[in-house]
């Protein structure tokens, strides 16, 4: 599942416009950037995680830290 989730992120990187996961990938995105700007995060690798959790969580609709 881990892979499958890589594979339809770099999907939505490469051709946003195509890929079936464009609404996830700008959902995770605009949550992001929000969070990140609050200054809740501190640490760059705090911010790409909460990224790619949020992203994880609207693809599967699942909560990706009950693993």
């Amino acid at each position: 599942m881990k892979d499958d989730i890589g594979e339809r992120l770099v999907s939505a990187l490469k051709d946003p416009q195509k890929s079936e996961s464009n609404e996830s990938f700008m959902k995770a995105m605009e949550l992001t950037k929000a969070y990140a700007s609050s200054g809740s995060i501190t640490h760059f690798s705090a911010v790409a995680r909460t990224f790619y959790e949020l992203f994880e969580m609207f693809e599967t609709g699942r909560d990706p830290r009950q693993k």
